[in-house]
């Protein structure tokens, strides 16, 4: 049986919830609820390239038109209501997704949507059994999933789903990791929420499109809540050491409780959610130890410092200081930032904006409109970039871009930079990037380039010097006297699962395997570490748009469908082979020797001292989408 639908809703409420519909997403939708592709007509097609737009290119006309054909449809749903029609067929789904997006979508991108969209028969991320073993096998099998963050949480779900038995350890007290620890000023995302979300798990009322810290705290503990893995949590756990026994095929696993005491547990896999920003990394500069005021790291904020009427340094000029520094620059005395190399940042409308209760009206009660919508976000700051990110050998000017849309997005971002600085040579001069867009990631202004005109702030790019008991003196001798310093330097981000001491099956430490050079097969599994899965590991960070939530849902997929593997065949562990491997990162490498990211004139934290790139994916979205679908055991030595 259908389902039945009855909107209960006033005329007046209706049409002012519909002026602020997405218009694409609305259109979308409409198709849906009428099953009728007929509505794809061209006085209503919308413009190409405009859906960044908050009208995506839509007249003022089209928009009439759409209000007012979207007003008759869901009027048809009032009083009684009515049945919703069947879910149009693929090829209406995918003659949507061009029309709307103004766009050919290639093929190979139509299963990763219905997917992404939930508008599959099935749920492409979650695991299906060929033939589901016994309660008995599924319970004696136990997995470790390591931190409790967004991905931990993930994974833990899908275990759930699947029956099959695991324990999460979390370093803290609560969920959330990153969200839990970072709790600066205005810490905030900067993907936009109605993306930056499970895809089996949206939220309807988010209140801003770019949500802050507690809000997005508050969905972790709710999916935790809901999917019930919460029980299955020891937190103020840490894991100090894992050890692999070749005779049991399990590891050994020494656990540390918040009063220090430590006890073992034996886990058949573990899966490490701990990912790659998880350490803060403060630099040592000469003479830090004798500074008499406050130092702390922007991610392990001390909130019983009042920093109000105080002389501030900040050290770094990263993603995290863009959005606090602006927050304390109206209430401290002086803000000293010391910058090694300014950002590309753009402008977005939305960025501080409230979702106002009409916009949620409409996600919460129109059906598929929320889908349609999570669609249009999706494709709008995904692949998009990728051709962007390549290296044209022909480029004439390989010092500042690398072809002509990557030139074309340095333009329009500097006019951009150029707009907000105005008539300040010197600043604009500090203050506008000279290497390629995206060889850092993008940022989005928080008020930064206004902040960095005000008559209490300072922009340092002179190297530091020496920290002394009042006071930081850079290279040319210039001292600038504070009260306490923040560090926005970043994470030890190629020291993944770092400090924990992980040693496989040949009696060699994870550590000593990587040292600064992390490499895994799809960023997960790693040679001689059987039954050992990274989640956010080597080579799986997004630096050209996407969300990190959709990356780990391929990743747990993954994981799990090995797991899935394993358990129906009744084999005890899976190692990928080293040839494997090592061409798979061999591609990496080949790829990154292309793009943005390895351009000499760019220093990130994605590369290691020796100029390899080790966080960033170098691949399209629909590429790891494709390549994390199922696990090939063909891959793997499975004992």
């Amino acid at each position: 049986m259908r389902e039945h639908l009855r909107l209960d809703v006033d005329d007046t409420t209706l049409r002012v919830a519909l002026t602020e519909a997405n218009p694409p997403a609305l259109l979308a939708a409409l198709v849906h609820l009428t099953g009728d592709p007929d509505l794809l007509r061209d006085d209503l097609r919308p413009q190409a390239g405009h859906l960044r737009e908050p009208e995506a290119g839509f007249t003022a006309e089209q928009l009439a038109e759409l209000r007012s054909l979207a007003f008759e449809v869901l009027s048809s749903y009032r009083g009684e209501g009515r049945e919703l029609p069947p879910a149009p067929d693929e090829a209406i789904i995918t003659r949507t997704m061009n029309f709307c997006t103004g766009e050919n979508i290639p093929p190979e991108y139509v299963p990763m949507m219905l997917g992404e969209m939930k508008l599959a028969a099935t749920d492409s991320y979650a695991i299906e059994w060929h033939q589901r073993p016994s309660p008995e096998v599924l319970d004696r099998f136990r997995v470790l999933v390591i931190g409790a963050g967004m991905s931990g949480i993930c994974a833990a779900i899908r275990l759930r789903e699947a029956g099959i038995n695991f324990t999460v350890v979390e370093k803290n007290s609560r969920v959330g990791g990153t969200w839990l620890e970072n709790t600066y000023p205005g810490c905030r995302v900067d993907v936009q929420n109605h993306f930056y979300s499970y895809s089996f798990e949206p939220n309807h009322d988010w209140p801003e499109y770019y949500s802050r810290r507690d809000d997005l705290q508050a969905y972790f503990e709710r999916c935790a809540d809901k999917y019930s893995v919460r029980g299955n949590i020891r937190f103020e756990t840490e894991v100090v050491s894992a050890r692999y026994d070749t005779e049991t095929a399990t590891w050994n696993v020494r656990l540390r409780r918040a009063d220090g005491s430590e006890y073992d547990f034996t886990a058949n896999a573990i899966i490490s959610g701990v990912g790659q920003l998880n350490r803060p990394k403060v630099p040592g500069l000469a003479g830090l130890e004798k500074f008499e005021g406050p130092t702390f790291h922007s991610a392990r904020w001390e909130h019983r410092h009042d920093l109000a009427g105080k002389r501030v340094a900040v050290v770094g000029t990263g993603a995290s200081a863009m959005q606090f520094a602006p927050e304390l620059a109206g209430s401290v005395e002086r803000l000293v930032i010391f910058q090694r190399s300014p950002n590309w940042a753009n402008y977005s409308a939305e960025y501080s904006k409230q979702v106002s209760d009409n916009k949620k009206w409409l996600l919460e009660n129109i059906p598929y409109y929320s889908k349609w919508y999570r669609f249009i976000l999706f494709w709008r700051t995904s692949d998009g970039a990728y051709p962007a990110l390549q290296v044209d050998p022909a480029w004439p000017h390989p010092e500042r871009s690398l072809n002509a849309a990557n030139d074309m997005m340095r333009q329009m971002i500097g006019d951009y930079i150029r707009s907000e600085i105005g008539d300040d040579p010197e600043l604009l001069d500090k203050v506008l990037p000279t290497y390629p867009p995206f060889g850092k990631r993008i940022l989005i202004d928080n008020g930064w380039f206004r902040m960095v005109k005000r008559p209490n702030v300072d922009l340092v790019t002179d190297h530091i010097r020496e920290v002394t008991r009042d006071a930081i003196i850079v290279e040319s001798g210039e001292r600038y006297e504070v009260d306490a310093i923040v560090f926005a330097t970043g994470f030890h981000s190629h020291r993944f699962l770092w400090p924990m001491e992980i040693v496989g099956r040949s009696g060699t430490s994870l550590r000593e395997v990587w040292g600064e050079n992390p490499r895994a097969y799809l960023g997960v599994t790693v040679p001689d570490f059987p039954n050992l899965f990274c989640l956010y590991g080597p080579n799986t960070n997004l630096g050209h748009g996407g969300s990190i939530i959709f990356h780990t849902e391929c990743q747990v997929r993954y994981v799990v469908r090995c797991l899935r593997e394993l358990l129906e065949r009744g084999n005890d562990a899976l190692e990928v082979r080293r040839e494997v491997h090592d061409a798979y990162n061999d591609r990496v490498d080949a790829l990154h020797s292309n793009m943005v990211w390895a351009h000499p004139g760019v220093k990130s934290w994605y590369k290691n001292s020796e100029g390899r790139v080790t966080t960033n994916s170098p691949w399209r979205l629909v590429d790891y989408w494709k390549m994390t679908e199922e696990p090939d055991l063909s891959d793997y030595i499975v004992t």
